[in-house]
Formats: structure tokens, C-alpha cells, sequence
């Protein structure tokens, strides 16, 4: 099912995350017992279902996406899953726009899988929004296999790599950068 969720996704234009984030995903959404996730780019569904998979069965996976149309393939993947749409709350929306409206201390992960240009905005979010213990979760902290090149000066890869030094340096987070998929920053909330 997710080989062909995965294939949809090429097919839309949409990277959906890698079968290494995803079980990095499942197991940190397991690992923290996680009630409630919040997803900041839904795309086709894809880590969505490998969320769901290490959530509880009574949790709740908020995701975000601008695009109705990825969220509509994701609503029809999540069900083809198993999951019960109570299981999902899917919001359209510009995720800026809607992580304020989402309640306190209230999450137990938030991932972001969307364009690195947001990450400093996704991190202050998380901050607000998860409970101590909580886990961030960045996709794409590799930039591409850039960070690690002190030539590479483009904005995604400057704003990944002060990304990962403010969270580094923050006493706010336990950080690692977990080298599956595209990178996967994670960091526990203090």
C-alpha cells in the first residue's frame, strides 16, 4: 500500500518521506507513547500512515497542508490503511496560519515535512505546542546532501544549518540528526 501511495506522490510532484524516515517516524511516535501529532505537510499521506502506525490507538494525527487535492489522496490512503477517520484531522490551510490556533503543551510530536524556509517558524511552533518530552521532528535536515559543504550558500541549505545550530545550541531541545531519508532532525522538548 505505501509502494503505491509512494508511486501516487511521484505522480502528483510530492517527495514523500523515505521507508527509513518513516520507520524513524513510527518508532519515535511509539517511543513516546503519542496521543496527539501534529504533521506540517500532509503530501499524499504517506508518513502520515507511518505516524499513525506508531501512534496509540486512541491518538489523533492534526495534519496541515495547503493543497486540497494531496489531502484528499491522503484521506483516501488513511482509510485503505485501516485507520478510522476519527483518527485524523486534517486541515487545509497555510500550517503558519494554523499552528497558532492549535492548543498549548497539548502535542506529543510535531513533524514538518515542508520547505526548510519555514523551519525556524515550525521550531518556535513546536516549542509552544508540545509538552515536555515531546519530540521535533525535521524532514529534509540533510539539505540535500549540502550540509556539509561550507560552499553550499543557498537559502534552504543556510536556513537548515542555522536550523540545526539554534536547536543545537538551545537549552530547550535534545537534538540529534538521524541520517535516514533526507535527514530527519529530531530533538526532544526539555
Amino acid at each position: 500500500m505505501l509502494r503505491t501511495a509512494r508511486a501516487l506522490a511521484r505522480e502528483v510532484g510530492v517527495e514523500a518521506v523515505t521507508p527509513g524516515a518513516g520507520a524513524a517516524l513510527r518508532l519515535l511516535a511509539a517511543a513516546g507513547n503519542a496521543r496527539a501529532v501534529v504533521e506540517i505537510g500532509t503530501g499524499t499521506g504517506v508518513s502520515g500512515v507511518w505516524l499513525l502506525r506508531g501512534m496509540r490507538p486512541d491518538g489523533v494525527l492534526t495534519t496541515i497542508d495547503v493543497e486540497v487535492e494531496y489531502q484528499r489522496l491522503a484521506r483516501r490512503l488513511f482509510q485503505e490503511a485501516g485507520f478510522p477517520s476519527g483518527r485524523t484531522r486534517i486541515i487545509t490551510g497555510r500550517a503558519l496560519d494554523v499552528l497558532p490556533r492549535l492548543a498549548d503543551g497539548a502535542y506529543d510530536l510535531v513533524f514538518a515535512d515542508a520547505a526548510a524556509t519555514g523551519f525556524a517558524a515550525y521550531v518556535d511552533a513546536a516549542l509552544r505546542l508540545l509538552r515536555p518530552g515531546g519530540v521535533l521532528a525535521l524532514n529534509g535536515a540533510l539539505a540535500g546532501g549540502r550540509i556539509g559543504d561550507p560552499a553550499a550558500r543557498d537559502v534552504e541549505t543556510v536556513t537548515v544549518r542555522e536550523t540545526v545550530k539554534a536547536i543545537r545550541e538551545s537549552e530547550h531541545w535534545v537534538p540529534a540528526l538521524l541520517p535516514v531519508g533526507h535527514g530527519l532532525l529530531a530533538a526532544v522538548r526539555s
